[in-house]
């Protein structure tokens, strides 16, 4: 059979891709305009969760061949270009280029947007206060290494808002220039050879093993240096120039890290969100424990609690808490009204969208 029919129909349908999403484009600047006007935020999580979801179930309901998180992908990109029409969108990360951060934040906003690299979660806390960057993303918690105590501390003294969320699967990668025969020495940040430890022993048993400050500067020696590999993100072979020799070598299957999005305010109501909260309590016995009483009460779910000392006065410690539902919610206001009495100081971090 010949493809050529088949390709041309492939081209005809590229062709009313095409004039279909410059369509699109010109009513993003539209909503542009209108928002220039409104002083509204670009980016809307509550409205870029909707449209994802809409699309996955009206794909389903087509039994459409793209799974959806090929859906997502695709609309991830398109909603990037849409950024950056409306406004360049400018988004803080912690740094350097390549790292795992800089990986969820390309999740989150595509590739269209511009993102600036800090070298500290306090730096990009800074950046977004003062309206140098639009949005920060840093790592907040992970699967097998518990809480990001430097993010948790910055909200302290921080007025920023949680948005959003991301979820990424940390996924360890062998990349190099050189084939994997001539690989001689491998390079990576502690963390990243402890998670993969089993699987070097196995298939590098010989291979020098060698430290490194970040998975970043250690995909740079892969690319630089003869005989060399790195285990990094799959973005790091993107900016180096590598190949990836073999995919996931990590050891356990369920590395997830959490990281937030930060901006100048939170997200409206989703039906299907999470709020994030810090509080300090008395010092005398039962404290925690009333505080936590209204949740229970009211049935509201709580998925994290982490303390940390408040660094303002000796034995003082403020709990962070992720509750279910959202701070507009009925149930939601109740428990915080009631948490306001019980505790000496409450601060609501921000609402965002329980995505998965």
């Amino acid at each position: 059979m010949s493809l050529t029919p088949i390709r041309n129909k492939i081209d005809a349908l590229d062709a009313q891709l095409l004039e279909l999403l410059n369509q699109r484009a010109e009513l993003v600047h539209e909503i542009g305009e209108i928002k220039r006007q409104n002083g509204g935020s670009v980016f809307a999580p509550d409205r870029e969760e909707a449209v994802f979801s809409a699309l996955v179930e009206k794909n389903a309901q087509l039994k459409g061949r793209l799974p959806a998180s090929a859906i997502r992908a695709i609309y991830r990109e398109i909603m990037s270009a849409s950024y950056a029409l409306e406004k360049g969108l400018a988004i803080a990360y912690f740094g350097p280029a390549g790292t795992y951060t800089h990986e969820a934040a390309r999740s989150k906003f595509g590739a269209s947007v511009s993102y600036v690299p800090q070298m500290s979660i306090p730096e990009v806390f800074g950046v977004v206060s003062r309206g140098t960057a639009d949005f920060g993303v840093v790592p907040i918690e992970n699967s097998t290494e518990g809480a990001v105590t430097h993010t948790l501390d910055e909200f302290m003294d921080s007025e920023l808002k949680i948005c959003a969320q991301i979820l990424l699967r940390v996924e360890q990668n062998l990349l190099a220039k050189c084939p994997r025969e001539e690989i001689k020495k491998i390079y990576s940040h502690p963390q990243s050879i402890g998670q993969c430890r089993q699987w070097l022993r196995s298939n590098f048993p010989n291979a020098e093993i060698v430290p490194d400050a970040s998975n970043t500067r250690a995909a740079q020696r892969a690319a630089e240096e003869p005989h060399v590999a790195a285990i990094a993100g799959k973005l790091a072979a993107e900016l180096y120039g590598l190949n990836i020799l073999e995919a996931s070598i990590q050891d356990s299957s369920y590395n997830t890290t959490r990281f937030l999005v930060l901006g100048p305010q939170s997200c409206p109501p989703t039906g299907r969100d999470k709020t994030s909260l810090m509080f300090a309590v008395h010092d005398k016995s039962g404290a925690l424990l009333s505080v936590l009483e209204p949740f229970e009460r009211l049935g509201i779910s709580m998925s994290k609690i982490e303390s940390r000392p408040s660094k303002r006065k000796a034995w003082e410690y403020f709990f962070f808490v992720d509750i279910e539902g959202h701070e507009q919610d009925a149930r939601v206001v109740e428990a915080l009204a009631e948490l306001e009495k019980r505790t000496t100081l409450l601060k609501i971090l921000g609402s965002y969208p329980q995505t998965a």
